[in-house]
């Protein structure tokens, strides 16, 4: 009987083991009306009301936390950092950005500490901005940056490279970053091109763009 008791007693605490043993749901992007899932290391954009890997549900979520139902209980959950093999990484910064209207990337960030909106083109060699963008930065492009002539959509229009002192989108921020300033109101807005994105990691998983600092 005896032994009995003790068996019973090892298979419950094997049971709650278990238990404890749960994965463990992270909330590592937030955006309006949807959240970015990282639950046992498998990462999912939710929406509310949908339900990510093992049945967790976001019951709402804005840009400052999302409340989950994870076993029927619902907790609110700010903005965790990203942990990879168990072990924190201190110095990594990360974003996470949702695919917006026509299907790209919009990301806010700031060049020279002044707030600029950018459209995320892996396409593009560097940063490209109109003279209206760097008239509003500051930049006299036409003293300080070197002529070029660049091809576009439209034809070949004239350029200007430039050195950007700082460009930061959320965290992530990097110094002395090349641009190019075109002559017009081409493009429209200012694309956030190769020259900022090859200085840190990027990746798109399930039409989120995950930015990341390298170190």
């Amino acid at each position: 009987m005896h032994g009995l008791k003790l068996l019973c007693a090892s298979l419950l605490l094997a049971v709650m083991g278990q238990a404890w043993a749960a994965p463990q749901v992270r909330v590592v992007g937030l955006f309006p009306g949807a959240a970015v899932l990282n639950i046992g290391g498998q990462r999912k954009l939710v929406k509310v009301g949908q339900t990510g890997p093992g049945g967790v549900l976001v019951v709402s979520a804005d840009s400052r936390g999302a409340v989950l139902r994870v076993d029927g209980v619902e907790r609110a959950y700010a903005l965790s950092r990203e942990y990879s093999g168990g072990y924190a990484e201190p110095n990594k910064q990360q974003l996470s950005v949702a695919k917006g209207a026509g299907g790209h990337y919009w990301v806010a960030g700031s060049v020279n500490s002044q707030p600029m909106q950018f459209l995320v083109d892996t396409g593009a060699t560097s940063i490209a901005l109109n003279d209206g963008h760097a008239r509003r930065l500051g930049i006299d492009y036409r003293a300080v940056g070197r002529p070029m002539q660049v091809s576009t959509a439209s034809g070949t229009v004239r350029g200007w490279k430039v050195d950007l002192n700082s460009v930061k989108v959320g965290t992530l921020e990097v110094l002395g970053v090349e641009a190019v300033v075109l002559e017009g109101g081409s493009p429209t807005e200012a694309l956030l091109g190769m020259s900022f994105l090859s200085r840190i990691g990027w990746r798109v998983e399930q039409d989120v763009l995950m930015l990341e600092s390298k170190h």
